[in-house]
């Protein structure tokens, strides 16, 4: 794909930061080391890094034959050597039969249960330029962070449909949302949910220990894309610029105390082979570090944003999705996995009986409009959405569909003593 496809015309930006804006996109002496951690940022030793890079950088899909996905199937463990076989393009007429297996290792491992949680935006305001994003600093956009007792508001609408998880998310900007607004609004969920998850900007392990204190479970980070060459050219301004400093969030939040971690890349921003390659084997090799740690892997595919219709997952197609989706659960078949609304009815009913475990109902990804989502009562000050959704049932339809199809959905399964 053109490097520049993702860049957002706007003629309502300040003649400085028109200026500035354009200096990044086309000067790339203009931009910070995005290898170099910013003040501030605790930096941890380890060695996770290193191994995910080194194992992506060396892997060449293209290398692998009809044969090689043949013996990956044929073995009872899936070793990494075989992973590499299953994510490679020659496994694609095999879709069939890893599927099969997929679905064998969920049943051995899950039953036929399905999670249901979901996600509450509390505010997008955003310090980066991340030039794939909604929500980035430069989009024209309508901004909003809801106060104390609007969360409380959106929290008992999302409770009193039934559901008992929820994902709450930020833009990502301290200075709009803090990390005490985040750990207040922890609080507040546990008041409503038995699982509070959090899909915030990457923080410190102390800060971890704090929001772990105030409510939360879990902690959900994308690193985007594990190609740091390419991440460089997508994320242009802010502290996610930082690759290093993002690839450590998870184990920065184990270290904090955090119950879970959740892991993605955004496939179709960089060769999906290897950024599949890579997001697993950082589950991979943390696992092995921290074994007491509930791990999640997410798979989701670029959605078209506010202002940019040009960006679609073109070279990401379902088959591709559902190849990827198949290897993670033959290869960690411990591991959740989640399907998120970005994906269509027809795609997620099918992939929840062969790999993945949990799924996202009565979507919003915009700033305080569950009430006219759940209720249809119009507010006219929601913020908009960081994306579009595709899949809009409500936890309602979803609930009903899962036990249809013969599957047992799950609120929670967690005892607090």
């Amino acid at each position: 794909m053109e490097e520049n496809q993702f860049f957002i015309d706007s003629d309502k930006l300040s003649e400085k930061a028109l200026e500035k804006k354009h200096r990044l996109e086309n000067d790339p002496s203009s931009r910070t080391n995005h290898m170099e951690y910013m003040e501030g940022m605790e930096q941890i030793s380890s060695d996770i890094m290193e191994k995910v890079l080194a194992q992506m950088n060396s892997y060449d899909p293209d290398s692998y034959t009809d044969q090689d996905v043949r013996r990956a199937l044929s073995h009872e463990t899936c070793s990494i050597e075989d992973f590499k076989a299953l994510l490679s393009p020659a496994a694609l007429p095999h879709l069939e039969e890893m599927a099969q297996r997929a679905k064998w290792e969920t049943s051995k491992h899950f039953g036929n249960t399905v999670y249901i949680f979901t996600p509450l935006y509390i505010a997008n305001y955003c310090e980066n330029y991340c030039v794939y994003c909604g929500f980035n600093c430069y989009n024209d956009i309508v901004r909003k962070k809801l106060t104390t007792e609007e969360i409380e508001k959106e929290m008992k609408v999302i409770a009193d449909s039934g559901i008992e998880e929820i994902l709450m998310l930020t833009g990502e900007s301290r200075g709009m949302s803090d990390v005490k607004y985040i750990g207040e609004a922890c609080k507040l969920a546990s008041k409503y949910f038995r699982n509070v998850g959090l899909e915030i900007y990457p923080v410190n392990s102390d800060e971890y220990r704090y929001l772990h204190e105030c409510g939360a479970d879990y902690v959900t980070v994308f690193q985007e894309t594990y190609d740091s060459d390419k991440y460089e050219t997508l994320h242009l301004m802010g502290h996610k610029r930082v690759f290093p400093y993002r690839f450590e969030a998870q184990e920065r939040a184990i270290m904090g105390g955090m119950r879970g971690v959740g892991f993605s890349a955004l496939l179709g921003l960089s060769n999906f082979h290897k950024d599949a390659l890579a997001s697993a084997l950082h589950v991979y090799y943390l696992q092995r570090k921290y074994p007491h740690v509930e791990y999640s892997l997410s798979c989701p595919r670029l959605r078209p944003i506010i202002n940019n219709d040009k960006i679609n997952p073109l070279d990401v197609h379902e088959k591709q999705l559902c190849q990827v989706l198949c290897a993670y659960r033959i290869f960690l078949p411990y591991v959740g996995i989640t399907v998120s609304s970005r994906e269509q009815k027809h795609f997620r009913d099918g992939i929840v009986k062969i790999a993945a475990t949990k799924v996202s109902a009565g979507v919003s990804t915009g700033i305080g409009d569950h009430e006219s989502k759940y209720e249809g009562k119009e507010n006219a000050d929601a913020g908009d959405e960081q994306f579009e959704i595709s899949d809009a049932r409500s936890f309602d339809a979803m609930y009903q569909d899962m036990e249809e199809e013969g599957l047992q959905p799950v609120l929670n399964d967690y005892v607090y003593v």
